[in-house]
């Protein structure tokens, strides 16, 4: 029988729009011919009562179905059993991150010890894994580990414990990475931002009132409102400790004048939303606090080409994660920078717009204005 917890109509979908996407995850057999396929596969579509639905080629097999000669729905399946090997090595790191202490000397967590646990050699386990995780193993263990630091730094007595409880073999090798994973020191991290400068400044687009926040590294902020106080306060409750001011000096024109980053920046912007090709929007640096999985759905959502969008559940099967639609969902609603990430490009598989924190009608408009510019 097939397993229940598969969206059937979600599969169902899936096969009418022949998506590869989903080609090795589940399959689907129809009782009618005695065969499965992909959920690709470019036979004519049976009729809905006729077609079931299997988590595994196994279970088709098991049902009485063989599988089809068209599109050899086995070669998929060992696509999908390489790609849960990934996510099974993922589990691994997890688990021993705790026990590594960063050391960069032979341990279970390097390469050549992950090699040998998934069967493969080096270079094939880097690629694979990077493939379908969209990072390196010690990335991955990387962002795990501060991922774990930067929950562990508001609940241990200091920055010491939180940083060996992490994994991290010495508290040097944390601030060396702070810069780049952490957005902050792990001591201001701890205080909820305290010591960290944002600057922010406010002007009206085509699509409204639109704020943006920033460090010296990148925007932090970036949000549309109906007055500057309502940003503002957005913003503070965003960094509830950091110092927050608003830029008082004019938008420099010159670099290396006060203001002028956020003149490129504000520019930028408001010639993507006035429609103006080449605005470099995407180029802007970011300095944002984010999870491991909600920085590999961010990071998807910025490789979807403009004017084009994706259903929440292609989202969840483009980074490799086909049951983590809700989590997805919520990787989008929690973004904090609008237009750079572009969760306006996520909608519902229905085809309907779905959520967003700053109108639907914004989103509409982003999404025709992507396309009319595309």
């Amino acid at each position: 029988m097939p397993v229940a917890t598969l969206d059937e109509a979600f599969c169902w979908e899936a096969i009418q729009k022949r998506d590869r996407s989903q080609d090795g995850l589940w399959f689907v057999g129809v009782v009618t011919t005695g065969v499965y396929c992909r959920p690709s596969c470019t036979s004519r579509h049976a009729l809905r009562k006729n077609v079931r639905f299997y988590r595994t080629s196994q279970e088709a097999q098991r049902a009485g179905l063989r599988p089809c000669l068209r599109c050899r729905p086995l070669d998929a399946s060992r696509v999908a059993a390489s790609a849960d090997k990934m996510w099974e090595l993922c589990r691994y790191i997890d688990s021993h991150i705790d026990s590594d202490g960063d050391s960069d000397s032979s341990s279970r967590m390097d390469l050549e010890a992950l090699a040998a646990r998934a069967g493969l050699s080096r270079f094939h386990l880097q690629r694979t894994f990077k493939a379908v995780v969209g990072v390196t193993p010690k990335q991955y263990a990387d962002a795990r580990r501060m991922a774990k630091l930067k929950s562990g730094l508001k609940r241990a007595k200091d920055v010491t414990e939180a940083v060996y409880d992490a994994g991290f073999g010495s508290s040097s090798r944390v601030y060396e990475r702070a810069d780049t994973r952490l957005g902050m020191t792990p001591n201001q991290y701890r205080r909820g931002g305290e010591g960290v400068e944002i600057t922010y400044a406010a002007e009206e687009t085509a699509l409204g009132l639109m704020m943006i926040g920033a460090t010296d590294r990148g925007i932090c902020f970036l949000q549309f409102g109906e007055s500057p106080d309502e940003l503002a306060a957005a913003l503070r409750k965003e960094y509830p400790k950091a110092q927050v001011a608003a830029m008082t000096q004019a938008l420099g024109k010159v670099i290396g004048e006060p203001g002028s980053q956020f003149r490129l920046w504000m520019e930028a912007l408001r010639n993507h939303l006035a429609g103006r090709v080449g605005s470099a929007a995407h180029t802007i640096p970011l300095d944002i606090r984010a999870t491991a999985f909600q920085m590999q759905v961010w990071n998807y959502l910025q490789t979807i080409p403009a004017g084009q969008v994706q259903s929440y559940s292609e989202v969840a099967s483009g980074i490799g994660r086909p049951a983590a639609v809700r989590a997805v969902a919520r990787a989008c609603a929690s973004n904090t920078v609008a237009i750079v990430i572009p969760c306006h490009r996520v909608i519902r598989g229905t085809g309907e717009l779905g959520g967003y924190r700053w109108g639907l009608a914004r989103k509409r408009a982003l999404i025709d204005l992507e396309r009319r510019v595309g």
